[in-house]
């Protein structure tokens, strides 16, 4: 397979705070590469630093074959990053249709003719064709979870950056999220997955990563990672702690 995008020995310190120590990883085409870890692993801040939105202390991050560690928010997405948030925050005042649009319009940079074709298939993806015309406010929080990834996909993206999207939600939701996740990228799209729930790491990643103490600790296999003794090392403790 070919890489999509490969990380190399990232860190960040603020102040004398060093959240991400050397994190490495490679993405590949039409992977989801699931991400877990403990709160306060840095998980966020290495998708903040993946989209542009914070530099990073050291390393690398290569994108199909360029580094882009110096580029900015706004060319990242246009070349094809796209990211969701852990709260979806919706134009409340806006319809469906109208929020996916913006994402294609300035987000993706497309023209409005284009963006308007992209809401509808959009639409059909995330599963929201039947609300196109609610507002954005009205939704209840699975289509809020939704609608975000549609906007995030209305740019276009060949990767797709999941900060949490399951959190909150109950099983039979968080089955169809994981649905989602998959026609996505059956669609051809690599994702990177943060999450908490191991259902969702379990079902519908292809490679799972634990991020521990800033540095990647283990990669692999959905369940031999979940399985592994460095996850009942990182949320359990080790065997003298025990």
């Amino acid at each position: 397979m070919n890489e999509m995008l490969c990380v190399k020995d990232l860190g960040i310190s603020f102040g004398s705070n060093e959240v991400l120590k050397s994190v490495n990883f490679t993405l590949y085409e039409h992977e989801v590469l699931g991400v877990i870890g403990p709160n306060g692993a840095g998980k966020t801040v290495m998708l903040n630093i993946l989209t542009g939105i914070l530099r990073p202390t050291k390393g690398t991050v290569t994108y199909q074959g360029k580094d882009i560690t110096g580029e900015d928010v706004t060319k990242r997405c246009k070349s094809g990053i796209g990211r969701t948030f852990q709260v979806p925050r919706p134009f409340e005042k806006m319809t469906v249709f109208e929020n996916i649009m913006v994402g294609g319009v300035y987000g993706g940079g497309m023209s409005e003719k284009h963006a308007k074709v992209k809401a509808h298939d959009v639409g059909e993806v995330i599963g929201l064709q039947d609300k196109l015309t609610w507002f954005g406010g009205k939704l209840g929080l699975l289509d809020r979870k939704r609608l975000e990834i549609g906007r995030a996909l209305a740019t276009e993206p060949k990767i797709l950056l999941l900060d949490e999207v399951g959190g909150g939600l109950t099983e039979s939701e968080v089955g169809m999220i994981i649905s989602l996740v998959k026609t996505v990228r059956d669609q051809g799209i690599s994702v990177i997955w943060i999450e908490h729930i191991i259902r969702t790491m379990l079902e519908g990643t292809d490679r799972v990563l634990l991020l521990a103490e800033g540095v990647d600790v283990t990669c692999g296999p959905p369940l031999d990672v979940m399985n592994s003794q460095a996850v009942k090392d990182v949320y359990m403790g080790g065997e003298e702690d025990r």
